[in-house]
């Protein structure tokens, strides 16, 4: 499915192809950045001549489209209603990554992205675990900073993997994992959605991708993957170890703070023939819509609860795909917006900045935007200010201790007690040729 993928994207002339020998030291994130947005192909990696690594597989929502059969308008409602109808994929008795196996992290071509970055970092890599107490499997992407060639360190938020790892230290024991390199977009977008605890994401994607997906054991750790995986590492978290892990750069392009975190010890690694290591760029727009898409359908819902007509919301670029949003919304009152914007920030506790505009405003131009600003926005009447709020962790301007902030929400929309005419652009109503 995965090679399947990018053979369609090939077919369509929209991956990128880098034939210069490139290495997998600050030269390829460079390549990542300068072309954030594209699919890249690099083809000759320097000390990994059998490997090949691609990198940006949904760094922009038209490729995603193409990968999950949608388009901007429906966009939101496949992925909505493949969580809420997950089904069972099926099985195989073995996956095409069995066909080569090692050791050693050291022969894997991981990154390092950063200059200060604290060492190569898994940055695509998506854990699959079993709860040790319930018949509960959980799929989720966490970022590995490598130790050495059998450890790394993990980072581990208190969401479902981290409720995992707590009830195995519990009883002094480790916790088997499997990671998965290389998959189908579909598997990608599953891995971040989030869906309730117990809900598996691998039958998400099942969903997804029209009840395609096969799925099999992994060979150690006896863990449901995708068949189709490049690359499976079996490991273990370890109870009883930490590491410092950092610096890393988190999805504001700013130095997330070093932090003592559980050490994952490697088994065996599993992988394909001519094999893809698919890489990913930390504050790329890849890693902006996967972890974005999830919060902007949430603001969608919640905004679509208070407002009759909403047509989009943008998480931005520029503010990290998470800190700014920019929300369209057709309204009936004057009051409208105002409710949307304190939706937004129910919806994703963690957004900062908040900007409502009509319908006519195309909220991914940066120009649109602040030209509803400059000509639809009073301050006195149209600013919503909240402060003390509890904000993200990922604002270094917020306070790290109690990550209290001030949020802020723009009214850009044209009011209803003024003539519309006002603040309608003007345009010129032919086209000409280039």
């Amino acid at each position: 499915m995965f090679r399947g993928f990018i053979k369609t994207l090939e077919d369509k002339n929209i991956i990128k192809g880098i034939e210069k020998v490139v290495s997998v030291k600050y030269q390829i994130a460079a390549y990542m950045k300068k072309y954030d947005g594209y699919v890249l192909f690099f083809k000759n990696v320097k000390e990994y001549e059998s490997w090949k690594v691609i990198s940006g597989v949904v760094g922009s929502k038209d490729v995603l489209y193409l990968a999950l059969g949608t388009n901007k308008d429906t966009l939101y409602s496949v992925v909505e209603k493949a969580a809420k109808k997950p089904s069972k994929p099926k099985m195989i008795d073995s996956g095409a990554f069995m066909e080569n196996k090692t050791d050693s992290l050291f022969d894997l071509p991981i990154l390092t992205h950063y200059e200060h970055d604290g060492g190569p970092y898994l940055t695509s890599a998506i854990v699959y675990a079993e709860d040790i107490e319930e018949n509960v499997q959980n799929v989720s992407f966490h970022r590995m900073m490598v130790i050495d060639e059998k450890h790394m360190a993990i980072r581990i938020v208190p969401r479902h993997l981290y409720q995992m790892f707590k009830k195995a230290k519990a009883k002094n024991k480790d916790l088997p994992i499997s990671i998965v390199i290389g998959v189908h977009p579909a598997i990608l977008i599953s891995a971040s959605y989030p869906v309730s605890y117990g809900v598996n994401e691998t039958w998400v994607a099942n969903t997804l991708l029209k009840n395609q997906l096969r799925t099999t054991s992994s060979p150690i750790n006896n863990i449901e993957v995708p068949a189709h995986s490049e690359i499976v590492i079996e490991g273990k978290i370890l109870h009883d170890k930490t590491a410092k892990e950092g610096p890393f750069v988190d999805i504001t392009g700013s130095y997330d703070i070093v932090r003592e975190q559980p050490i994952v010890e490697v088994g065996r690694i599993f992988y394909r023939s001519n094999p893809i290591y698919h890489a990913l760029l930390p504050a790329g727009r890849e890693h902006k819509i996967l972890m974005g898409l999830p919060k902007e359908i949430k603001i969608y819902n919640l905004v679509k609860n208070v407002v009759p007509k909403v047509y989009g919301v943008n998480l931005t670029s520029a503010a990290g795909g998470w800190l700014h949003a920019v929300i369209s919304i057709q309204k009936q009152a004057d009051g409208d917006a105002k409710n949307a914007i304190m939706a937004a920030f129910t919806a994703h506790p963690s957004l900062k900045h908040c900007v409502v505009v009509d319908y006519d405003i195309d909220i991914n131009n940066p120009e649109d935007v602040e030209w509803a600003i400059a000509t639809r926005f009073q301050a006195d009447k149209d600013l919503v200010i909240i402060p003390n709020a509890r904000g993200s962790s990922l604002d270094p301007s917020a306070d790290q201790e109690t990550l209290r902030t001030t949020k802020v929400g723009v009214d850009a929309t044209i009011p209803l007690d003024r003539n519309k005419e006002h603040f309608v652009r003007a345009r010129i109503p032919v086209d000409v040729d280039s």
